[in-house]
Formats: C-alpha cells, structure tokens, sequence
C-alpha cells in the first residue's frame, strides 16, 4: 500500500499521473528514477481511448498504472482522445446522462422527465464496451498478466483519478487519484464494494484535491460555469474511500478558479512544499461534508536514503525507495525540526466523505411510465 501520509509518495504519484498525458520525449515528461520509461498504452496512432503508461521498479515488484484525464478544452489540450473522453465523463459523472437542461443532448436514453431517470438504463450504460471503466478493467487484467507476482496500484488526474478509483474498488487494489471528479456515483451505479461492507480506510482509496478547484469540489456547474460553457456535466461530487482535503482557499488565498484544475498546480503549487497542519486537524474527524475520519497508509518497509524530507531524492537513488511506507526517513540535523512534519508529514489528514449526498435533486428508479 503506498503511504499516503507521505508527501513525496504523493508527489511520485502526481508525476507519473502528469505522464500520462504524454509520450517520452514530449516536453514536460517527469523522469521517475529506478523505473523503466513506462510502457505505453492506447498511444497507437489510430488510438482515441484510454491511454497511459505502466511504470515498473526495477526488480518489476511494484508497478504502477497512470490513467490519462480528460483532454479537452477548458481542461485540457485536446487531442484524439477528446470526444470520447468526454462522453465518459459526462457519463459517469452526471446526475442523469448529462440531461442537465432541455438544450443538451443525453449521452444516453435513461432520462424520464422532469428529475426522473431509469436507474437500470444507468447501470447497463455504464458496462458498455466503449465505456472507459470496461476498458480499464481489461487494461488491469492485462498488467496482471505481464506482472503476475507484482504489486500493482493505479493513480490518474482528474477523468484518470476517478478511473484509477474505479478499478481499484473492483480489483482490491490501490488507487489514488488527483483532483479527480466524484467517482461514489458511478461506484455505486457500477456496485462496486462500498460502506459499511467495506470501510473507506479500508478500501486502498485515496483522493488528493484542493478547495480551489470546482471540478471535484463539484461546485463546476451551472449556466455561468466553465464547464457547462464546454458542455461537461460534471455534477457528482462525492468521492470513495480517503480524500486528502488541501484548503488552498484559506491557506493560499486561492480563488476558486477550473485553471487550478491542472495537475501541474498539483505538483508545484500544492505538494511541492509541506502543508502546514494545525493542531484543531489531529482531534477532527469531520470530512468536508462532514464525513467520519479514517486513517491511512500501510506497514512495512522503510525510506532511509534519502537525508532531506523537503527535496526530491537526488538522481539515482531508487524509485522504490520514493515510496516509503512505514517512517520518513534520516532527518538533516543542520535544519529545526517542524512539529507540523514530525505529526503529519507535511499533508492534511485523511477523512471520509461518508454523509456527502450526490443529486439529491433528482428520483433514480424503473417503470416512471407505470407510476
């Protein structure tokens, strides 16, 4: 299990989930050391699906698969994959197949009028072959098969995190995603593992976002949004497992901007430096809908070959050993020790979203006509 009360496990995973929207030796390709370059996956020049890469350690024990987000428009730079990467994403993340008002056009035929929608038709809609969460559990099937005795953890920014989430809950694997949209919605239309049947500190899930973006907050919607302007009905907002709630809102004075929605402000702006974490954050377990605390991380191993927890291990050192599991490593006795690091390891708790409620506007069942 990666250790997610570790910055730089977290800012390991931003990375690799950054590649996967790139190839090699395109600009802006993180280089994770002690891993192979990653093996490439729906890249293929008539490709316009899933994509991303699979990065293995050296000795091909743990690997990592990295799910590209969307890549479209406001968020993000376009390309082959962007149609269909919007259609999953109206898909799995809206109330009712992006009906969102008489001018759209449903990605499918569940809608029933008025706040009505065929719970059914959304169940079928969602296991369809073209749909990214069909395909990501093949893609997870095949890693299996070239890495049979490998630990294997998924991660992914923003249509990637929630993807990465999805298959995780189906599989019984890690996962963590960034700044990823409510995946709870299409979990439970999916009937993946869920609360009480399996806690959220127990599920291996983990999302990272902060305050200032609306895609995950789901606060990008309405008439005046950004997303509704590129026609993403981006509406759910509750989220499985953990979530790791940055505040750049208050802390940073961010405003609430879908330009923060880019996994590079992740990286440099957000996990580049230890969050300061008061002590208020050790005695509360709300959530951000006022969800039950959980705890995180895993046991075994160790980090201790790296002598700076404020940088990035020097070039050379293992990749592995960027994923530590049990403690953080040799302090440098030159530098004052930070209370804040020593309790939290420069990241916010993390906490359940166990009482957020997703459309609660609209009515989910089957027969509305014979009603």
């Amino acid at each position: 299990m990666p250790d997610i009360t570790d910055r730089q496990t977290l800012l390991t995973l931003a990375k690799m989930a950054s590649n996967a929207y790139s190839q090699h030796d395109d600009y802006g390709w993180y280089p994770i050391n002690g891993s192979n370059n990653g093996t490439e996956f729906g890249w293929e020049p008539d490709a316009d699906g899933l994509r991303g890469h699979v990065f293995a350690d050296e000795t091909n024990s743990t690997v990592v698969i990295a799910i590209k987000g969307t890549s479209a428009g406001v968020l993000g730079s376009g390309g082959p994959t962007s149609k269909n990467d919007k259609f999953n994403d109206n898909l799995l993340f809206s109330c009712c197949c992006a009906r969102v008002d008489f001018s759209w056009s449903p990605v499918c035929d569940c809608y029933a009028g008025g706040y009505k929608c065929e719970q059914t038709c959304l169940e079928k809609a969602l296991v369809e072959e073209s749909v990214y969460a069909t395909v990501g559990t093949n893609l997870y099937n095949n890693v299996t098969y070239m890495y049979p005795n490998a630990n294997i953890w998924l991660t992914g920014h923003s249509l990637g995190g929630s993807l990465a989430a999805l298959i995780g809950l189906s599989f019984g694997a890690p996962a963590v995603g960034f700044e990823a949209p409510g995946d709870r919605l299409p979990a439970r239309r999916l009937h993946l593992p869920q609360p009480p049947a399996v806690p959220p500190e127990k599920s291996g899930i983990t999302h990272v976002y902060h305050t200032a973006d609306p895609i995950p907050m789901g606060a990008c919607t309405g008439a005046y949004s950004g997303c509704y302007a590129a026609g993403f009905a981006l509406e759910a907002k509750c989220h499985t497992g953990l979530t790791i709630l940055y505040d750049t809102v208050t802390v940073k004075g961010w405003s609430v901007d879908v330009r923060t929605h880019r996994i590079g402000e992740v990286i440099n702006k957000v996990l580049a430096d230890p969050w300061p974490v008061g002590d208020e954050d050790e005695d509360d377990d709300e959530g951000r809908d006022g969800g039950e605390g959980g705890g995180g991380g895993g046991g075994g191993g160790g980090w201790d070959d790296d002598d700076d927890d404020d940088d990035i291990p020097d070039p050379g050192t293992g990749w592995v050993n960027w994923f530590p599991w049990g403690r953080w490593g040799k302090k440098d006795p030159k530098k004052p020790k930070n209370p804040d690091w020593e309790k939290h390891g420069g990241v916010p708790r993390a906490k359940s979203e166990s009482t957020c409620v997703d459309c609660y506007k609209w009515e989910f069942g089957d027969n509305w006509d014979n009603k």
